[in-house]
């Protein structure tokens, strides 16, 4: 029956009020000041088709596979194509719903007046009548509501809203075909179980597609359209054999129109439901890996490159219909997460959090931490914070980075002129009472501190740039850093990509190159990358690619930018490889080129290692949750084992070392670019060749329980050989 021949109907039926409709509804439709005339005219002069909002559907986050990790959805629902619907579903929906839906122009008359006597006659709505294109209608109406008030409109049990729901069917079927009507009402229905949609309902009931349902299944979820809530079968047994029920209805009814034998809807009715419920999580908090969910979530609301306004992002996320493609490496992020969950419990008040990124790129590979996601008491084992990631993404204060920042004054001293071997020779303690200046040319001295080399990292005496990393010695960096300047140490570290976790400036303060800053893991693994780029700084990405519904791709290119040169970036790496074997973290190794840094905070307040190869960087922090300052990282147990102290190389960076060893373990290694020796090999650190040669003649001595018994040649006679051979820079000291 076309759109004409229903409203033909319809003045026929007006006509006739008198023996029908003037008998049952009249006093209703009088009532609303509408007379038969009136009432046949209402269905002529029809408005537009309802305005139809984009649909809410999933937001898929994907890792560099395509394989799937989260999911955020205000409605959990999936748009699929009416050919990729089984036709046995489509069947099975028409049947129940409309069996004449391909029959009529938008309204079944024969339904409507079926419904309209039974629902007069009871004073109130309790028949259904509606044809398939008038739940569309409905639904839509409801899709569009704003506020609670418009969706209880499009909800009430009234003549006055079956009219105007009918008139928007009929303009309805005007505007689309009929499988157009059926595929929006296939996409749009809810079918229970918070499914929205056959395509998700299909996944949630039985882990299968739209387009692969059987009859059974078909039947099953035409049943549940009706009754969702009550038909449920997430909730418990009662629903499930409620929705059995609806299921062989349907089956019934199908049978009777012919669509199936009867002997295979009797067959179809002895069989179980079979669900196979899938859930669908929803949230970081039930992600597989939370920590970056977290950060691309808050990526998506804060970052201008995906909505002009804080409005117009927050309304993308809430229609979702996304898939992002992300840049989580599977690989590293089980390495990163199997590393921590080794080491450090969830239970534990201290933390263990990880970042992985990609030198030359940015792309972060992996961010793991030793909590759980999700709401809980301070101090237990969930947390709401991204513990990777800066305030801005999620994160909370942060952690003093300690001795990772020397890396900085590293830099700027090889980057002004000094040699590997340069050094000087440092007291005890040192009182940092003048020579500071902030970049604002401020004096800002603390004659007030006193600085040791604490915390298990250095000691006094001679030091050279070598020497003073290895030994992450304190003192000789508050000196260097005073030489060179703290102002450009403090751009050295802008550069390259250093903020605070808090958003906060950076303190300018003597301490600067100890690293009192508080930071985040990602920050720092960031910059590191940087010195295995050779120089290039890139912005930490997350997000490599949008694919919207429609299929139209936004790509996410990579935010590089120069930092250092190209040669002391090398002669950092250089520098930075001998803390593996010469320094804080010897006897610990990756197996293939590394370098990197231990840093213990004054206090044992945190502990990290930041480090890198060429093709992977990554920084560790541990830390109390509860707050590093009133809970250090002294007589603790964590991961079941005691730590009289937590140090850089005690755990962080064993931690580093088995996740980057696992990450790219079917990587190719490769090595570093060789310093320039002539810009950067030899210098001169007064006292430290003597230094070194009576540690040496002590260790001889203590291997061989004599008192240089092995000594050829005098120690101030072998100085003045090798300097007569030019293979020293400087004769003996006192000669």
């Amino acid at each position: 029956m076309t759109v004409r021949t229903s409203i033909a109907t319809l003045g026929l039926v007006g006509a006739l009020s008198g023996v029908l409709v003037a008998a049952m509804a009249a006093p209703v439709v009088a009532g609303g000041g509408l007379a038969a005339k009136d009432a046949a005219d209402l269905f002529v002069d029809l408005p537009p088709a309802p305005r139809e909002e984009p649909l809410n559907e999933v937001t898929r986050l994907v890792d560099t596979s395509g394989r799937t990790f989260a999911q955020f959805y205000q409605a959990n629902r999936t748009t699929v194509r009416l050919a990729q619907v089984a036709p046995v579903m489509r069947q099975a929906i028409v049947a129940i719903e409309d069996a004449r839906f391909y029959e009529h122009g938008g309204m079944d008359v024969i339904g409507t007046l079926r419904a309209l006597i039974a629902n007069t006659r009871a004073g109130s709505i309790r028949q259904g009548g509606s044809s398939l294109t008038q739940q569309l209608v409905k639904n839509i109406l409801v899709e569009n509501a704003k506020t609670d008030a418009e969706r209880n409109r499009a909800r009430a049990p009234n003549l006055s809203r079956k009219i105007h729901e009918l008139r928007l069917a009929l303009a309805l079927e005007r505007k689309y075909r009929k499988d157009q009507i059926l595929e929006k009402y296939l996409n749009i229905a809810y079918f229970g179980a918070g499914a929205h949609g056959v395509e998700a309902a299909a996944r949630r009931f039985f882990s299968t597609t739209a387009a692969d349902l059987t009859l059974t299944q078909a039947a099953t979820l035409a049943g549940a359209v009706r009754t969702p809530y009550a038909t449920d079968p997430s909730i418990g047994d009662a629903q499930r054999e409620r929705l059995k029920q609806r299921r062989d209805l349907v089956l019934d009814r199908m049978a009777g129109l012919k669509l199936i034998t009867k002997a295979r809807a009797s067959a179809a009715k002895a069989s179980p439901l079979g669900l196979r419920l899938r859930p669908e999580p929803g949230g970081c908090s039930q992600s597989e890996h939370p920590y970056f969910c977290m950060y691309v979530h808050r990526e998506l609301l804060t970052n201008e490159a995906f909505g002009s306004t804080a409005a117009v992002r927050r309304a993308r996320m809430q229609r979702g219909g996304l898939v992002i493609r992300t840049s989580l490496d599977r690989r590293a992020q089980r390495a990163a997460e199997r590393a921590i969950r080794e080491r450090v419990n969830p239970e534990d008040t201290e933390v263990a959090a990880e970042a992985m990124v990609e030198p030359g790129t940015g792309w972060i590979r992996a961010m793991a931490a030793s909590k759980k996601v999700g709401p809980g008491k301070k101090g237990g084992p969930s947390t709401t914070y991204n513990l990777v990631a800066d305030a801005r993404h999620g994160g909370g204060q942060g952690l003093q980075a300690g001795s990772t920042f020397k890396v900085f004054t590293l830099a700027t001293a090889l980057k002004e002129g000094w040699r590997f071997g340069d050094g000087f020779d440092t007291p005890g303690s040192l009182v940092p009472s003048q020579g500071y200046r902030d970049c604002a040319g401020n004096p800002v001295n603390d004659p007030s501190a006193r600085v040791l080399n604490a915390s298990g990292e250095g000691e006094g005496g001679p030091h050279s740039l070598e020497t003073g990393t290895w030994k992450s010695v304190n003192i000789f960096y508050m000196m260097l850093e005073r030489k060179v300047g703290l102002c450009d140490v403090v751009k050295t570290a802008r550069k390259l990509g250093v903020r605070r976790a808090d958003g906060k400036p950076l303190r300018q303060v003597p301490t600067f190159t100890l690293g009192v800053n508080e930071m985040d893991p990602l920050t720092v693994a960031a910059s590191f990358a940087a010195f295995a780029a050779r120089g290039k700084y890139c912005r930490p990405l997350a997000i490599v690619e949008i694919v919207d519904r429609h299929d139209q791709r936004t790509r996410v290119k990579p935010d590089c930018r120069r930092a250092l040169e190209q040669p002391v970036a090398d002669a950092v790496s250089h520098v930075l490889t001998g803390v593996f074997d010469k320094g804080t973290m010897r006897g610990q190794h990756p197996g293939r080129p590394a370098a990197g840094k231990t840093g213990t905070t004054d206090g044992y307040t945190s502990a990290w290692f930041a480090g890198y190869t060429p093709q992977l960087a990554a920084a560790v922090s541990v830390g109390d949750i509860r707050g590093s300052y009133r809970h250090p990282l002294t007589n603790v147990q964590i991961g079941g084992r005691y730590y009289g102290s937590v140090q850089g190389a005690s755990l962080p960076g064993p931690i580093w070392v088995d996740s980057i060893r696992r990450a790219l373990r079917d990587e190719e290694a490769k090595g570093f670019h060789r310093p320039d020796m002539s810009r950067f090999g030899g210098g001169h650190t007064p006292g430290l060749e003597e230094e070194e040669e009576e540690s040496g003649e002590r260790r001889a001595r203590g291997r061989n329980g004599r008192d240089g018994r092995h000594r050829p040649i005098a120690k101030r006679q072998r100085q003045m050989i090798e300097w007569l051979l030019g293979q020293r820079r400087h004769p003996p000291r006192d000669w």
